[in-house]
């Protein structure tokens, strides 16, 4: 299944240099692959993974291991951020 994957601010840094330059990779993924597996796929730090989105749709922490992905999906994580 195809599904878009989309990292903001430093967590860009963890993409294929191709993706760099709309912060966005389609990824072919097995059914039932969760997002977890995909944070751990690109080495992202839990901790970095300070917003996660499906579709607009935030996952909780505690959800990001047993929620899957399905077919068109755009999953979208954030890290903290801060600011004045």
């Amino acid at each position: 299944m195809k599904v878009t994957f989309k990292l903001f601010a430093m967590l860009q840094d963890y993409l294929p240099a191709e993706a760099k330059k709309d912060n966005s990779l389609t990824l072919d993924l097995a059914e039932e692959t969760t997002v977890l597996q995909v944070i751990e796929r690109f080495a992202l730090p839990p901790k970095s993974c300070h917003l996660v989105l499906i579709d607009g749709n935030f996952v909780p922490p505690a959800e990001r291991a047993s929620r899957q992905l399905r077919e068109g999906e755009t999953l979208a994580i954030w890290p903290p951020i801060a600011g004045g």
